[in-house]
């Protein structure tokens, strides 16, 4: 047996779940997500937990089995809890601001850029050199706060750009300026 698939997922109070064949829905105090596990794999309400299971030893089937399971435990913890990534600007001038649904950005290149939130994912900037990306849907949330870093990410000579909050970026040793 899978050592994450085999593991029940326990359901928090205030959280229903339905699962009907690969659709998965729950819903929590936070909102609701719904997923599609693969068709192979059956998943159960029992005694107060989610539990996961496969037909047979097959390789796949144990791929599956542990992965379907972290999934439904990522949407229950998002519809509980929710999931947030901190990301730190580092550079002279590098600014981020929230309006509306838009971050805008200002990075170091000659124009601004201006990031269309998804729906679902909610940013807030408590100082212009700090964004925190929050949602319910893991996947998504690593996807925005990815891309944001993406856009600008830390380069090794002076560290600028845009980094995850503790992330350590190993800088490198300039020119020498040395002549002949």
């Amino acid at each position: 047996m899978s050592r994450i698939g085999r593991l029940p997922i326990p359901m928090p109070a205030g959280v229903e779940f339905k699962a009907d064949g690969s659709q998965v829905a729950v819903k929590g105090p936070r909102g609701e997500l719904s997923l599609t596990v693969h068709p192979d794999m059956s998943v159960a309400a029992e005694d107060g937990n989610i539990v996961v299971s496969r037909p047979s030893d097959h390789r796949n089937h144990r791929a599956l089995h542990g992965l379907t399971r972290a999934l439904i435990s990522n949407a229950v913890t998002g519809v509980t809890q929710g999931f947030k990534k901190e990301l730190e600007i580092r550079g002279v001038g590098f600014v981020a601001e929230i309006k509306g649904q838009i971050l805008n950005l200002k990075l170091g290149f000659t124009h601004g850029i201006a990031f269309h939130l998804p729906e679902g994912i909610t940013v807030t900037c408590p100082k212009p050199t700090i964004v925190i990306i929050e949602g319910n849907d893991k996947q998504l949330v690593g996807e925005v706060a990815a891309t944001i870093r993406g856009l600008r990410p830390p380069e090794p000579y002076k560290g600028k750009g845009v980094r995850y909050k503790g992330e350590y970026v190993e800088k490198k040793a300039g020119k020498t300026g040395k002549t002949a």
